[in-house]
This record gives C-alpha cells, sequence and structure tokens, in this order.
C-alpha cells in the first residue's frame, strides 16, 4: 500500500470529522486504489457510501461537492469493476452515475471535476464501442484542461492517444502523446508514466506492423520494458498483465512464437489472479492468432470460443467482435465455412449496434477473405461496400492493400446479368475512392500512391487520365494540405526516436 492511501486511512480514524470530510477522504481513498487497479479495494474504501454494482449510493446528509465526488467515484469503479467482470449493462449503469456527477460539478462550476468525468465517460462509450461518442466526450475534457492541470490533462492525452490507435488512426494517436510527453516526464505517478511507455509502444508497434519496420519493433521492446520499470515500482499488477499481453503481439509480428506464448502465460497467470475476465479474453483471443499462424487451428479455435465465451455478457462489443472475427479466420481455415460464416456476420452486426465501425469493417474484409466462394456476386459486393463505408476513415495502408486485393476478387466476377444495378458504375466508385484514399494519404504524390495501390506509376497516371479526371484535377489540393503535416510529422519522429533511444532504464491494451 502506499504511503498516501496509509495516510488517508489514518485521517479516517479521526472520529472529530465531519460527515463531509470523512466522505472526501473515502473518495481520494477509493481513487488511489482504483489508479492501482485494486478495484474491490477501492469499493471497499467507500465504506457505508456504497455496496454493489446497480446499487445506489448513499448521499443521505452531503453537500453538493460530496455528492457529486460520490456519484463519480460510484460511477467509475461501475465501469471499471463492470467491465473486468463482465457485467451486462454496467457501462449504461456508470454513465448515468457519472452524468448525475457532472450535473452537480456544473452547478459548482467545478471546471476540472467536469473535465476528468468527461473522461470517465468517455471511457465508458469506448468500453461499448461507441467510438465517435467517446471521441466526443475526450474533446470536451480536453478544450477544459491546461498544462497547469498536469496528471489530469495528461490522462486525457493518454485516453485519447488509445482511442485513435484502436481506430487505426496512428499518426492521431502518436499526436496525442507528443502533445502529453512533458506532462508525462513532470509526474510523480508511476503507473501514468507506466501507461505513458506502453501506449507510446503499442503505437510504435503497429507502425511497425504496417510499414514493416524492424526499428520500430526495437523501439516497442525499450518502450515496453520503460513500461514495466514503471508498473513495477507501483506496483500495478494488471497494467503489468497487459504489458505482457503486448509483448506477446509484438514477438507474434515478429514471428517469434515460442517468445508470444511465454508472455501469454504470464499475463493469464496474472489476470487469472486479479480474476479479471476481460483481460482473460483479450489474452485468449492474442493465443488464437498466434496459434493460427502456427497452423494450430484446432487449439486457435478453442481459444478463440473461450474468448467469445467470455465476452458474452458483458458490454464490451469491440472485444467480442474482435474475438469473433479470430474465431470466424480459424473457422474458416479447419473447413468450417458455414460456421466461420456465422462468427464473421455475427462479429459485424455486434459491431454495429455498438457503433464501432471499424470492428465492423474488419470482419467484413476478413469474411471476403476467407470464405469468398460461400458469397455470391451479390453478396459480396455488398459486404466490399459494407467494408469501405466502415474503414472510410482508416488511416492505414495495410487496410488499404487488403481492400484493394478483395475490389481484384469481385473485379474478376464481374459477370452479372441480372442485377438491378450498375456493377461497372459500382465497381467505377469503388475504385474512385480507393485511388481518393491513397492520393491522400500519400498527399497527391502518384508514386506513392501507385505504391499503395500495387501499381506502377504509370498505370495510376493513366487511370487518373481517362478513368477519373476529376481525381487528377485534385492533385494539387492534396499536395498543399500536405504541406503543413509533413512538419508535424517530422517534429513527432524525431521526438519519439531522440526520447525512446535517450531513455534508460536499468491495452487490448493497459
Amino acid at each position: 500500500m502506499k504511503s498516501s492511501s496509509k495516510e488517508l486511512l489514518h485521517q479516517l480514524d479521526d472520529p472529530s470529522l465531519s460527515v463531509n470530510q470523512r466522505t472526501q477522504l473515502r473518495c481520494c481513498l477509493a481513487k488511489e486504489f482504483e489508479d492501482v487497479g485494486n478495484y474491490d479495494a477501492a469499493r471497499d474504501a467507500l465504506g457505508e457510501l456504497w455496496g454493489n454494482i446497480g446499487e445506489p449510493p448513499n448521499l443521505e446528509n452531503l453537500n453538493d461537492q460530496s455528492a457529486a465526488e460520490v456519484l463519480l467515484r460510484v460511477g467509475t469503479l461501475t465501469g471499471w469493476i463492470g467491465s473486468t467482470h463482465q457485467i451486462e449493462g454496467s457501462q449504461e449503469t456508470a454513465k448515468n452515475w457519472i452524468t448525475q456527477s457532472i450535473t452537480i460539478f456544473e452547478s459548482l462550476n467545478d471546471r476540472k471535476k467536469i473535465a476528468e468525468a468527461q473522461t470517465e465517460i468517455a471511457l465508458c462509450y469506448e468500453r461499448e464501442g461507441a467510438i465517435d461518442d467517446a471521441r466526443i466526450m475526450f474533446a470536451e475534457a480536453l478544450s477544459r484542461l491546461n498544462d497547469r492541470d498536469g496528471d489530469l490533462k495528461a490522462v486525457a492525452l493518454l485516453r485519447s492517444a488509445v482511442l485513435e490507435k484502436l481506430t487505426n488512426r496512428l499518426n492521431e494517436a502518436l499526436n496525442f502523446l507528443t502533445m502529453g510527453t512533458t506532462l508525462f516526464e513532470a509526474s510523480n505517478n508511476n503507473t501514468l508514466k507506466g501507461r505513458f511507455h506502453n501506449e507510446r509502444a503499442n503505437v510504435l508497434r503497429r507502425l511497425g506492423e504496417i510499414e514493416n519496420r524492424t526499428d520500430y519493433s526495437d523501439r516497442a521492446i525499450i518502450e515496453y520494458t520503460a513500461a514495466s520499470f514503471h508498473f513495477e515500482q507501483e506496483p500495478h499488477a494488471r497494467y503489468q498483465a497487459c504489458v505482457e499481453n503486448n509483448l506477446a503481439l509484438l514477438y507474434l509480428n515478429t514471428n517469434r512464437y515460442a517468445d508470444a506464448h511465454e508472455h501469454l502465460d504470464r499475463a493469464e497467470t496474472l489476470f487469472t489472479k486479479l480474476n479479471d475476465v476481460v483481460h482473460l479474453s483479450q489474452v485468449a483471443e492474442t493465443r488464437a492468432r498466434v496459434m493460427v499462424v502456427e497452423g494450430a487451428l484446432v487449439q486457435a479455435e478453442r481459444s478463440a470460443r473461450r474468448a467469445v465465451q467470455l465476452l458474452e455478457t458483458g458490454d464490451e462489443a469491440s472485444l467480442l467482435a474482435e474475438a469473433l472475427t479470430t474465431q470466424g479466420i480459424a473457422l474458416s481455415r479447419l473447413r468450417h465455412e458455414d460456421q466461420a460464416r456465422t462468427a464473421f456476420e455475427r462479429a459485424i452486426q455486434v459491431a454495429e449496434n455498438a457503433g464501432d465501425f471499424e470492428s465492423a469493417g474488419l470482419a467484413a474484409l476478413a469474411l471476403i477473405e476467407e470464405i469468398p466462394e460461400r458469397l455470391s456476386n451479390e453478396e459480396l459486393f455488398a459486404i466490399l461496400k459494407c467494408a469501405d463505408d466502415r474503414l472510410e476513415s482508416a488511416q492505414n495502408a495495410a487496410l488499404l492493400r487488403r481492400q484493394k486485393n478483395c475490389f481484384r476478387r469481385l473485379a474478376s466476377r464481374l459477370v452479372l446479368p441480372d442485377w438491378p444495378i450498375s456493377l461497372e458504375q459500382s465497381v467505377h466508385r469503388h475504385e474512385a475512392k480507393l485511388i481518393l484514399r491513397a492520393l491522400e494519404d500519400t498527399g497527391g504524390v502518384i508514386k506513392q500512391a501507385a505504391g499503395l495501390l500495387e501499381l506502377s506509376r504509370q498505370r495510376l497516371q493513366k487511370i487518373l487520365n481517362n478513368r477519373h479526371k476529376d481525381l487528377r484535377l485534385r492533385i494539387g489540393d492534396f499536395k498543399a494540405r500536405n504541406r503543413e503535416s509533413n512538419e508535424i510529422r517530422a517534429v513527432r519522429t524525431l521526438h519519439v526516436e531522440a526520447d525512446v533511444n535517450g531513455r534508460e532504464h536499468g491495452e487490448r491494451d493497459a
């Protein structure tokens, strides 16, 4: 137990405390335990103020400030406990309590507390897969904060980065982390510093996957090591286990499967001790991915199925969609095509219902890639359109290549005499959207855009000259828009390299 927690417990023994003073101390103590992942201790710290999830807090005889603090802590803990134990409806309940706290904080004109509550309610939206709602709430919280708010602003930036990484907007994620670097370095909170390093490692790992950069993977290992160092200082077993799972993902992408399993074993042991169902499901899903690549398909399907079962009763729609997609891949490669299709289609529906369009698009792509022979031409086109619409804002060259390959598969099956729509026009529109995204992502540089589309420069130039003259005329706009962002990207890259290489140390992510 940290010294600050011991001091708070000592103060609570003072019989002269007023009801509101005791309440404020209990809320501070609960926050201390919450920050190190000890959610049961945090609930116990609230004492008579709260019982179990679903039960209303006891606000009797409290002033507005104390009542709002209790509502915020109860809402936040409901979200965390409901997530780790996969309690259905817990995120909606959490949002209700936190919303009530915001109403009171607004009446008190308490800017910092409003922002803190907004970051917590945004996290509830994120768990549900309501990404746009979460992004809006994070933005509102950041608009209320400045650098003098220290750790509070750092947390809002960190959680914003996690959200952008989850939706494959890696440049935005790195930008949020870069904006907060000074705040993280100035913090005395080891957990916060560990989360920062862990998240920067996650972004570097993902960039390494997309750009096939082994140096990014090497730098990610350094960042994970720094994260582990800070989590051990706290200590924070839950986040330490998250680092183990993330290292497994890194080793999976560098074809070091034995190392991946070793880190997954460590993560599973820690999460089992913590009875953390949601993170155990992520470990099972990660292990299934490793086994698919290894060719151990029966075991992969079993592990993915376990992840699905662990997530069935909770509110983590995005994680459930991801696990169903992995299960669909394993089933398809076992030649159980009908079961695979059911898994993929359910993944799409689960993600759609939650508003997580990115996960829906990824599941749709996987369905086309894995079992195209089970899809009619009409179905293939409809699913490809679903994927294209859902992934429209994803900034990921690897996804663009996958979409292009699926488009090729559709183009090879163009004979459709009885379609009620013009397939030729539809394919033309889809081709235009892919080329547009490639040009936007490369700042109008034809050679680079052609590389993303796996075309020669001459071939893309010919397509633009003949079939998409409107896009050719927009190339100048793309180049002009890209000048300022090039300067920003250069600053980001230099910052990351200098910081990672200069440091000396002796989720699904944290």
